[in-house]
């Protein structure tokens, strides 16, 4: 089984976007990412899965899993889409669907393939998902971000836990522990998110809200600083 997962971010809706992929097939692993100048992050999310299998196309045979946080792409791949086809891509009260360039090639790109679709919870403890959010991050900030290409015994992110814990499912949407940004390998953190989008803001940075001491540690190790 072939095993991806995707992640899309942008700064601003619209604003300058970035979307990141881990795909194993085999006993390899690659990542992937991208950058737009001008996006959103519903056109993140789906440039992520779209460039993934753009990667796999060859591999039709195999049965694809594929881990995203976007549910408006899961349930628009596995549901909205055949309605919106068959409507000329026009939704149930006649306006253009949005992002329909990206929904046709994503359309095109799934047809016979064996997929399963898995959506997973943001920040939730999943080492793949926080990697590609990583990825997606990078790029959104206009970051050189260094991605994999080689062996899955060389790669240091584990891609066996596909679930989350469940304190860190309860405490995803609650009171963040902190706020973290990289910039210039020195570690910054803050109480709120204005504070620290503020300090971020036109530097080339990595940053992460976390929700327990034990999330903040993990990305600490993640960004290489522990």
């Amino acid at each position: 089984m072939i095993l991806i997962f995707t992640d899309g971010s942008s700064r601003g809706n619209p604003g300058p976007g970035g979307w990141g992929v881990i795909v194993r097939f085999g006993e390899m692993v690659k990542e992937l990412g991208g950058f737009e100048k001008n996006t959103t992050n519903n056109r993140m999310e789906m440039s992520a899965i779209i460039n993934a299998l753009k990667f796999l196309n060859e591999k039709k045979e195999e049965t694809i899993s594929i881990y995203t946080d976007s549910k408006y792409t899961i349930d628009g791949i596995t549901k909205w889409v055949f309605s919106w086809k068959n409507n000329g891509w026009k939704t149930k009260n006649k306006t253009e669907v949005l992002n329909k360039d990206l929904w046709e090639e994503l359309h095109s790109l799934v047809n016979g393939k064996k997929i399963e679709w898995h959506h997973v919870a943001g920040h939730a403890g999943i080492p793949g998902n926080e990697r590609v959010d990583t990825i997606a991050n990078g790029f959104a900030g206009g970051e050189a971000t260094p991605l994999f290409d080689g062996y899955e015994k060389d790669y240091t992110i584990s891609l066996s836990k596909l679930s989350p814990s469940y304190s860190k499912v309860k405490d995803k949407n609650g009171k963040a522990y902190s706020y973290l940004a990289l910039v210039e390998g020195n570690i910054h953190r803050f109480a709120t998110w204005n504070e620290c989008e503020s300090f971020v803001k036109g530097k080339h940075a990595k940053f992460r809200k976390t929700i327990s001491k034990d999330h903040e540690q993990d990305v600490l190790k993640e960004w290489g600083v522990m």
